[in-house]
């Protein structure tokens, strides 16, 4: 009976592993392995519809790029994330970048794609108002977001455009986790310390308050705020400089969605994204999406000007976040957002 030597069964089962592993992996039209890429995203909201398109029409498989998509639940967290390379690429407001490149950190955060051009959040009232105006704020109790973050941040911008103090002129909760402040808002009974006349929300939650009959949108913040540069994809410098391939063909891909999302009606973005939202009905997406197509809140391109970083830095130091300007060209490249506009 003929025996196999040792070396010869291990040389057999290392070859069989190998390709094994490699009829496994994605391919790319081409044939060629995708690379796989782990997006770290501050929240999962219709807000950021073109990424979702771009997943959902297979953009970024055509690219070549394996996506894999992980809520956050807050900058705070993405960016240890993306920092601690648990993510290859974030997706939060991108004052975060700042304060990290602040606290001394070598291998920085640095921006290359923007996506939302105005806040996406809307103030709710407890009742309705047919004639709402910001002064109606005075004297209330508020759910914001986390200090430090833009939805706070803009919150303020905004009044303090109003001639309200945000420190005197009202009460304004920032202790509550992102996310949270819907259900906190529903569920308090009038007497209750953490009773709200209003909270700032993110799409779904504005509407499905509005739908409970347990709030009513009266203000956008991104109408009221003007154009802000909300939300910005970042990597970590080392990332960029190492992978400038795959940062381009990812950027490819975003700038497709963006495409899709300009040239297409809010019923048909609705239904492409539907899958990235089982539990919201398709009516309501395309509500949503309709509120934030009128206001104009998505860029046409993914380049993030230093206009927009200038005014994002205004923003940081009228809230008292930043004490001096920051370098654009440090913490802004804006050199695949071009290639692919």
């Amino acid at each position: 009976m003929k025996k196999f030597k040792p070396v010869s069964i291990l040389l057999t089962a290392v070859l069989l592993i190998s390709v094994l592993v490699s009829g496994c992996s994605p391919k790319t039209e081409s044939g060629a392995s995708a690379k796989k890429v782990v997006l770290n995203e501050v929240a999962h909201s219709i807000f950021y519809a073109p990424m979702y398109v771009a997943i959902e029409e297979g953009y970024f498989a055509d690219e070549g790029i394996q996506l894999e998509l992980v809520t956050g639940y807050g900058a705070d967290k993405t960016m240890t994330a993306l920092l601690t390379g648990e993510a290859d690429i974030g997706f939060m407001g991108s004052e975060a970048s700042i304060y990290t490149y602040l606290q001394g950190a070598q291998d920085y955060a640095v921006n290359f794609a923007q996506l939302t051009q105005r806040a996406g959040n809307f103030l709710v009232s407890r009742t309705p108002i047919d004639d709402f105006n910001w002064d109606m704020l005075k004297g209330t109790y508020v759910l914001g977001g986390r200090k430090g973050g833009m939805p706070q941040m803009v919150f303020e911008y905004i009044l303090k455009m109003n001639t309200i103090d945000p420190e005197k002129d009202l009460t304004i909760d920032t202790s509550i986790d992102f996310g949270s402040t819907a259900a906190a808002f529903a569920g308090a009974k009038e007497g209750d310390a953490g009773y709200a006349d209003f909270t700032v929300e993110f799409e779904p939650h504005a509407t499905l308050l509005e739908s409970q009959q347990a709030g009513y949108i009266v203000a956008s913040l991104g109408v009221d705020s003007g154009y802000v540069p909300y939300t910005a994809f970042s990597v970590r410098k080392s990332y960029l400089e190492e992978n400038p391939e795959t940062l381009l063909s990812f950027t490819k891909a975003l700038q497709k969605g963006m495409d899709y999302v300009a040239s297409h009606s809010a019923d048909e973005i609705a239904s492409v994204i539907k899958p990235q939202f089982p539990e919201t009905e398709l009516d309501t997406i395309t509500t949503i999406i309709t509120r934030y197509q009128t206001q104009d809140t998505w860029k046409k391109d993914l380049v993030f000007t230093e206009d927009s970083f200038m005014l994002l830095q205004n923003i940081l130091i009228e809230a008292g976040e930043l004490e001096n300007y920051v370098p654009y060209d440090d913490l802004v490249n804006n050199t695949f957002s071009k290639q692919v506009q």
